[in-house]
């Protein structure tokens, strides 16, 4: 029997319950004080899936401020009841959850209101201030809206709806943050001539999973990694993001944006900067955003023959004369001294044959060739396997190392791989882990930016892709077809191999 010490059941809401204790220590000395948080765009998808029932889930866990309203607003003629009817089946509740669920409800309010009108926003303004009964209540305005309408809200939010002081405004703004570094930066002037950098919240999920959230932790807590971060010791990190479903229904919305501008830019981007960032000075927002902004400006214009891109075949909803890649892969480099040489391969692809994100860190090989004698099986040579460590972002999270080591019961130095292995759901059995946007939610509330995308770090990120873009858009890179439920394309990694990342293809990983 292993004697692995587990978190139990008894610990499932110990997370929770240092939420909780966070949120009280940051709330206004005040009691008083009240907060209203808008869903503005509340009849939309991206409401009803996901930001509904995470503000549920956080009320029901008790972990927002006490005095606390909703007001969901968009164009559409509704009722609050039919905005909840729209998202009671992502809300999970569960049999003995009905009585705090109408008590969630009885917070929750509807108006509707154009998104470029100002008497419809002074009216939407008048209501917060009869609601929470303060002119002055701490507000925080989601924008789960369509982009095109990011610049008239957010002027008409600043000019009408800000609170009295001492009040502050918190603006949530969902990905796309542009299209191109041209919107993108335009976007930006726009809301910098509105809002302080200190009021905008860009939110990409990413960066509140377990897994990314850990990797800090895990490289600047650890010596025994701190030491081999860099390129004396790394051939190679791949960082991967697939998904078993196409464009779902969105293909036309979808040949306008690409697997590039959707996954790459923003998730892999982000990703990548906390991989190769140096150590900041503190776990401070601002310390940890500048690390990952000088790391994103030594990464060198990225080569041509170093793209992959690929279109699944048989999607209705895309023109056929479509060039927008539903799969890439962009081999980068850092021009500095802890990675100049190290390949930076990051892949996204949908249409594939499994859902899974994980990041790869290859090492280089072990000198000399002592077990070369082992290795020989057959009158088949083969070379020692790699060791890497994997970051399993999403499903199951997990981190293991693989390894080598003498296979049990043999005579001489046979060779097998294997793992040192952390999946959480083993580890941590019965822990309650918050979702990326319960997280997020969460550190807009207590004001943390860790997790938050700076402009000068999206303006970098569109640095890197833009000339990309551009190619292919003049249609000067080849647009490699794929069916739906491939492993992926071969020329990636061919792609791949070419700059030194070995697939041995002797792991296997075992499921219990």
């Amino acid at each position: 029997m292993s004697t692995t010490k587990k978190f139990t059941v008894e610990k499932i809401d110990y997370i929770y319950e240092r939420l909780r204790t966070q949120i009280t220590s940051n709330e206004s000395s005040i009691t008083s004080q009240s907060y209203v948080f808008f869903i503005i765009g509340a009849s939309g998808d991206l409401a009803k899936r996901k930001i509904y029932p995470t503000l549920w889930w956080l009320y029901r866990d008790g972990v927002l401020p006490k005095n606390i309203s909703f007001i969901g607003y968009s164009r559409s003629q509704l009722t609050i009841e039919q905005i909840f009817e729209n998202s009671h089946k992502y809300m999970k509740i569960q049999e003995d959850e009905h009585d705090i669920y109408e008590k969630f409800l009885k917070l929750n309010s509807y108006i509707s209101g154009s998104y470029d009108k100002s008497e419809d926003f002074e009216n939407l303004n008048s209501k917060a201030n009869k609601i929470s009964h303060q002119v002055n209540a701490h507000r925080l305005f989601y924008l789960a809206l369509p982009p095109n309408v990011y610049e008239s809200v957010s002027e008409l939010i600043s000019k009408h709806c800000r609170p009295a002081s001492p009040g502050w405004l918190r603006l949530i703004i969902e990905k796309p943050f542009g299209k191109d570094l041209e919107s993108s930066n335009k976007f930006s002037q726009h809301l910098n001539k509105l809002y302080t950098e200190e009021e905008i919240y860009r939110i990409d999920h990413y960066l509140g999973k377990e897994m990314v959230q850990n990797i800090l932790v895990l490289r600047f807590s650890n010596r025994i990694f701190s030491r081999v971060w860099n390129r004396d010791s790394i051939a190679g990190v791949q960082i991967i993001f697939k998904e078993k479903i196409g464009t779902h229904g969105h293909g036309s919305y979808f040949d306008e944006v690409g697997i590039i501008r959707d996954v790459i830019q923003n998730h892999l981007m982000q990703i990548l900067s906390i991989l190769a960032m140096e150590k900041p000075r503190s776990t401070t927002g601002e310390d940890i955003r500048d690390e990952k902004v000088k790391v994103l400006r030594c990464i060198a214009p990225i080569k041509l023959e170093n793209v992959i891109v690929g279109q699944y075949i048989d999607d209705k909803n895309v023109p056929k004369d479509s060039t927008t890649p539903t799969y890439a892969q962009i081999i980068l480099f850092i021009k500095n001294e802890r990675w100049d040489g190290v390949p930076f391969i990051l892949r996204a692809g949908k249409a594939l044959n499994e859902r899974k994100a994980e990041i790869r860190i290859q090492f280089r090989d072990v000198p000399g060739r002592m077990f070369d004698e082992e290795l020989s099986e057959n009158n088949v040579e083969r070379t020692l396997a790699r060791d890497e460590l994997v970051i399993r972002i999403q499903p199951d999270e997990a981190i293991y190392l693989k390894i080598n080591t003498k296979r049990p019961g043999e005579m001489n130095f046979s060779i097998e791989e294997t793992e040192l292995d952390l999946t959480y759901n083993e580890r941590y059995q019965g822990v309650k882990l918050p979702n990326a946007y319960e997280r997020l939610i969460l550190d807009v509330f207590m004001g943390s930016k860790i997790n938050f995308v700076r402009s000068d770090e999206l303006q970098e990120a569109w640095r890197i892709i833009d000339p990309i873009l551009a190619e292919i858009e003049k249609k000067k890179l080849q647009i490699i077809p794929y069916k739906f439920g491939a492993i992926g394309i071969r020329e990636a990694f061919d792609a791949a191999v070419k700059q030194g990342f070995i697939y041995t293809r002797t792991y296997v990983w075992e499921d219990d």
